[in-house]
């Protein structure tokens, strides 16, 4: 959540006429990982939960990726780059540590 909030404070400042172009891509995408999280909380099923937190990985590596573009073009200066990198390295890390922990759980059962 953290990270989707900080996307939106910076994205806010990127160029009127990207916004429905890459502010709009980056938004939900961020928008997207903690979503999805919460989707497969919510499903019955250590599968599906699994499932989701793979794709939540999935759109943080697309905001990874989004952030990086913003740089080049000059929309983000690099210690807001440096900064959502970080929030999204700590996410990412949450998100695995969910997946190993779901895992080593259905390997004692």
């Amino acid at each position: 959540m953290d990270l989707v909030a900080s996307i939106y404070e910076i994205s806010a400042e990127f160029p009127k006429s990207e916004i429905y172009g890459l502010t709009s891509q980056l938004r939900r995408a961020a928008v997207s990982v903690p979503s999805n999280i919460a989707e497969g909380y919510g499903r019955s099923g250590r599968r599906e939960f699994a499932h989701a937190l793979s794709i939540s990985l999935g759109s943080l590596a697309e905001v990874e990726t989004q952030i990086l573009i913003a740089e080049r073009l000059g929309y983000l200066a690099a210690d807001s780059r440096a900064v959502l990198m970080e929030l999204s390295t700590e996410t990412g890390r949450i998100v695995v540590g969910l997946m190993n922990s779901m895992e080593r759980h259905a390997k004692a059962s």
